[in-house]
């Protein structure tokens, strides 16, 4: 696992159609990989992109945020979206933040059970919140609640 560059844009990419929708847009990837306030790290296997998480971190906000984590459907299963995301809060906490926020659908089982693993909690239901019109959940995982 490293800190994204540039030159893994395509990379990332590649990893976002693998989603029905709600894609991320060449233009977003350039974006988070260049602004302060975004933390993009890779999972990195032979070669390619297995993996990738965005996290970031508001000005005016103590919490920083989950925006995306995606993995290879060819990597799934081997815990790099596990590792990914205990990477991104071990950056939230380096930096100060209380905990960490995120959204994801309703229907995604798998992300829902891997979050709720890693002591994320519902915080609040999102109707309407995906372009298809499928409802979202806001999770939150506090760093404080943390033995």
């Amino acid at each position: 696992m490293r800190a994204a560059r540039a030159a893994d844009a395509a990379g990332i990419l590649a990893l976002e159609r693998s989603f029905p929708g709600d894609r991320m847009s060449a233009r977003s990837v350039r974006h988070f990989l260049r602004v302060p306030t975004a933390r993009v790290r890779v999972a990195a296997a032979g070669g390619n992109i297995a993996g990738a998480i965005i996290l970031l971190l508001r000005r005016n906000s103590r919490w920083a945020r989950i925006y995306s984590v995606a993995v290879d459907p060819d990597y799934r299963g081997q815990g790099i979206g596990r590792r990914l995301i205990v990477a991104a809060e071990a950056d939230a906490r380096q930096r100060g933040c209380c905990g960490v926020a995120l959204e994801v659908r309703e229907d995604n089982v798998a992300a829902r059970t891997l979050y709720d693993g890693l002591g994320y909690r519902v915080d609040a239901v999102l109707p309407d919140y995906y372009e298809d019109g499928a409802p979202g959940i806001r999770l939150r995982k506090p760093f404080s609640a943390l033995v």
